[in-house]
């Protein structure tokens, strides 16, 4: 029953984490160090990456809409239209955003977990991109934006926010998030539009990893493993609903520079923490 309890504690931290640019993995590195569960470390590792897919199936449930390919409709199969071409051209430019972190993480995930995937360096990173939040929206202040939809973001565009996805895949607690809107806003793209881009590009990402670690796992599962799982997966889903709506209402009204700040201060917390062990 304690597991069960801990796996509730890591669901509510990733649904909230995953899509606040704070970094998911800089706060249960942080939670992982006060609170343990009793199962194996090959489970306990597969667990971080897949509890994510409750997350993911969040940003599927809110933008369904926006982002199923085909129309069904009888009208719409009836003039022959089911494919919705401005939804497959959606999906080219997430493919493209993706490829630069995918091929990254394929060939040096498990490299850059064992260079990067500890206290200080996630600190650094959350330092960092916290400046960078910073710096970015006072520079943007009182400037508009070349791109105020996501239909308005090009090819072009789609390659360069991939490219800043690449940080997320190399320096644990960049924050795949951070990184992604971060790079969005240095090139123009609206704080909506950065934000909601981000949480489709979350869906191949996050499906992709957990995949990954999925066949990467050579363990067995006990049936409380597989039960914490599925608990853990629906809390981030749940807590991720109420999140996403959070923060697009959030950023309608204000900047990031408040994320900066809890980044920065984050990163110190974690830095005095590991310096005192």
């Amino acid at each position: 029953m304690l597991d069960f309890l801990k796996a509730i504690l890591f669901g509510i931290v990733e649904g909230i984490t995953e899509w606040l640019p704070v970094s998911s993995t800089g706060h249960m590195i942080l939670l992982e160090e006060f609170v343990k569960m009793d199962v194996s470390p090959e489970f306990w590792n597969l667990f971080l990456v897949v509890i994510q897919l409750g997350a993911i199936l969040a940003v599927v449930l809110l933008y369904w809409n926006k982002i199923f390919p085909f129309d069904l409709s009888k009208e719409a199969r009836v003039q022959h239209r089911v494919n919705r071409m401005d939804v497959w051209q959606l999906w080219i430019k997430i493919l493209i955003s993706c490829v630069p972190a995918a091929i990254i993480g394929i060939l040096f995930d498990d490299v850059f977990d064992a260079l990067f995937y500890n206290g200080p360096c996630v600190a650094i990173a959350l330092i960092v991109f916290g400046i960078a939040f910073i710096v970015i929206e006072t520079m943007k202040k009182g400037k508009d934006f070349k791109i105020n939809s996501v239909s308005e973001i090009t090819y072009k565009t789609a390659f360069y926010i991939g490219l800043f996805q690449v940080l997320a895949a190399v320096f644990p607690g960049t924050s795949r998030s951070g990184a992604t809107i971060v790079g969005a806003l240095m090139i123009g793209v609206a704080r909506t539009v950065a934000a909601e881009y981000t949480f489709y590009l979350a869906i191949p990402v996050m499906a992709g990893a957990s995949l990954l670690k999925v066949l990467k796992y050579d363990g067995t599962m006990a049936g409380n493993e597989i039960m914490i799982l599925i608990v853990g997966m629906i809390v981030a889903f749940v807590v991720s609903v109420a999140v996403i709506r959070f923060l697009m209402s959030y950023i309608r009204r204000h900047d990031f520079k408040v994320f900066g700040v809890y980044r920065i201060v984050l990163g110190l917390v974690v830095l005095i923490y590991f310096g005192m062990r």
